[in-house]
């Protein structure tokens, strides 16, 4: 895989301790004035040398952490501002809340759209005027006031090979034609009848698990808040939700079939994805963010996303989850000046309505672009495939409040339950045990 480049600068010995203290140590980027750590710096570097304003940028998207480098300078060289891109592996609200501690905001920070609701009234510019505003369906609003720009669409679903489905069953793959259990059942049999041994790949991550596939189970509900709700006051228990049922039928024959299955929880992402790359497995539950690993591999061209099947009366099976992915807010603190909101305003524009812009979402980044404007075909087969779900409106909503550890503790709980150590009412107790003691998210 392409090593990715993370830049990570020293603050001061002071600050340094303070933050090891309160938050866990984490790399930053250096005050440009030579002044780190004390409370002026990030507005004595608002400008570089020639005073041109600098724009400091967060990207909490690893995959396009080169892309954006070398975008930057490229921007940089034609643009009246300086772009500098930092990338963190930390939580977002951990990392950013240290930088706020240091009076050190980034002028834009590229976060998730929780982030964008517990942060913007505070910490973020107003960006309702903006002509981007009328192009796109995603922006996030607070309390009637746009705050954030979405970067791209995202979706997830069953990721499939069609070229490898084919060399068996000798048919061009349909999904159309896969959208129950039941439908999916007979071609996993098919498929193990003429060769493949294992169909299924799953990975293990906890982000997978619980912040994607489980998380599909509060958004197939018309009211998710209620919903969670219920099992946060006791008054529904997750084991006999339909929806729930339905889902983790579909996991266990995922589970069932799937290449790992001695040893689920040893299985690396990179090998996974390798192997439905490279049609050794057919199926694997994940998003278009999975391209920038299966491109690394020698991929087969026919590959695409399609919904989750289930045995379901509700039309769930015939949409993927998704909607925007990743937002931009602009730090409105004192710390920014004037000039550097403008710039980075103006860089927002460029991305949407540029023409350089937009090749480098499409085309550099390979994203599904949020934007009505933009009509750059989609170059990977991830992508075109959610681009195709959204055209046609057929995106379930993301459910963007989940608690901040709700992924790590029920991904523990689902790892569990894929490595076999827990059966499926143990799992259920497990979610309802979250439910029951997390405070819920307001918005």
């Amino acid at each position: 895989m392409k090593m990715k480049r993370i830049l990570a600068m020293a603050i001061s010995t002071v600050m340094t301790v303070t933050m090891l203290a309160g938050c866990g140590g984490q790399g930053a980027p250096a005050d440009t004035s030579g002044a780190a750590g004390e409370s002026g710096a990030a507005t004595e570097a608002s400008g570089d040398a020639s005073g041109r304003p600098v724009v400091t940028i967060l990207n909490s998207k690893m995959e396009i952490q080169e892309q954006l480098e070398e975008m930057a300078q490229a921007y940089s060289e034609s643009h009246d501002a300086d772009l500098e891109v930092y990338y963190s592996s930390d939580t977002i609200a951990a990392h950013l809340s240290t930088r706020y501690a240091a009076n050190e905001p980034y002028t834009l920070a590229m976060v998730d759209a929780k982030d964008v609701y517990s942060l913007a009234a505070e910490h973020a510019v107003d960006l309702s005027s903006e002509d981007w505003v009328k192009d796109t369906t995603e922006a996030i609003s607070v309390d009637g006031k746009v705050y954030g720009f979405p970067v791209c669409v995202e979706a997830r679903g069953i990721i499939y090979n069609a070229d490898a489905i084919k060399k068996i069953t000798g048919k061009d793959f349909d999904p159309e034609s896969v959208k129950t259990l039941d439908d999916f059942s007979a071609l996993l049999d098919e498929l193990k009848a003429g060769g493949m041994a294992a169909p299924t790949g799953i990975m293990k991550e906890d982000w997978s698990l619980a912040a994607h596939y489980l998380a599909e189970v509060y958004e197939q509900h018309d009211d998710p808040d209620a919903f969670l709700q219920s099992l946060h006051d006791g008054s529904a228990n997750i084991i006999k939700d339909d929806i729930f049922n339905s889902m983790m039928d579909t996991f266990d024959v995922l589970k069932a079939n799937n290449y790992a299955a001695g040893n689920a929880i040893s299985a690396e992402r990179e090998v996974t994805e390798q192997k439905l790359a490279e049609g050794e497995i057919a199926f694997m539950f994940g998003g278009n963010w999975d391209w920038s690993v299966i491109n690394q591999y020698d991929y087969s061209e026919n590959m695409g996303i399609m919904p989750v099947p289930q045995n379901t009366s509700s039309d769930a099976n015939t949409k993927l989850v998704g909607g925007g992915s990743k937002y931009f807010f602009i730090d409105s603190s004192d710390n920014t000046s004037e000039a550097q909101v403008q710039a980075a305003k103006d860089f927002l524009n460029w991305l949407v309505y540029d023409e350089e812009g937009q090749k480098f979402i499409v085309n550099d980044c390979a994203l599904v672009p949020a934007y009505s404007n933009i009509t750059l075909a989609v170059s990977d087969p991830l992508g075109s495939s959610v681009k195709a779900y959204a055209d046609k409106g057929a995106l379930i909503a993301n459910y963007n409040y989940c608690p901040d550890d709700h992924y790590s503790k029920l991904g523990a709980a689902f790892q569990e339950y894929l490595g076999d150590k827990s059966d499926r009412e143990g799992f259920a107790k497990a979610i309802d045990t979250y439910w029951q003691d997390a405070t819920l998210t307001e918005h």
